[in-house]
């Protein structure tokens, strides 16, 4: 069961809630997903987005041209630390000028929630409060595997693939992403 307390909270933090029946128990395995992490109606006009892999020991990246055309995997991250994965994020966030942010969210193969989907659920609540960009999430499933997979057609190494697959990984989840905005 998921627990929010909505005292006092600070006015962006209360739309992520905006009322308890947008909280399902996981016990009925459906997603949450609160209106200010899905809603793709609020993005920037223009400008480059940025996505996320999260992983718990390193983190893919990628980023998309201005037009949102192409997207294109950048170096991974290592993650330690929150306040380091964050100054990294800040930074790549500055460096490209990203309008948004798309963290990945691995659901399992039936819709349901992972362990990993509560990590990144918690990954964007943090990155909303410490980024001035909107933050979103995407559906990640099969993204590692068609990761690798493209990596290995290529021709790449077992060592090279896993240097590669996060940030692989989050190309193909920005591109998703973006298919998604231009359907809306």
């Amino acid at each position: 069961m998921i627990i929010c307390f909505l005292i006092q909270q600070p006015e962006h933090l209360q739309r992520l809630f905006r009322s308890a029946a947008e909280i399902i128990p996981v016990q009925q395995k459906e997603t949450t997903n609160p209106a200010a992490f899905t809603d793709v109606f609020d993005l920037p006009a223009g400008g480059r987005i940025m996505a996320v892999d999260p992983g718990m020991k390193r983190c893919g990246v990628a980023i998309s041209d201005e037009l949102r055309i192409i997207t294109r995997p950048l170096a991974m991250i290592k993650r330690t630390s929150w306040k380091k994965l964050l100054s990294n994020i800040k930074q790549i966030v500055s460096e490209y000028d990203a309008k948004a942010l798309v963290i990945g969210l691995p659901l399992e193969s039936d819709g349901s929630e992972s362990q990993m989907s509560a990590e990144a659920r918690r990954l964007a609540r943090k990155f909303s409060l410490s980024l001035d960009i909107p933050i979103y999430l995407q559906d990640e499933r099969v993204t590692t595997y068609e990761a690798k997979s493209r990596l290995w057609q290529q021709g790449l190494t077992i060592a090279e693939t896993k240097m590669l697959a996060d940030s692989t990984a989050a190309s193909i989840i920005l591109a998703d992403f973006l298919d998604r905005v231009r359907l809306r």
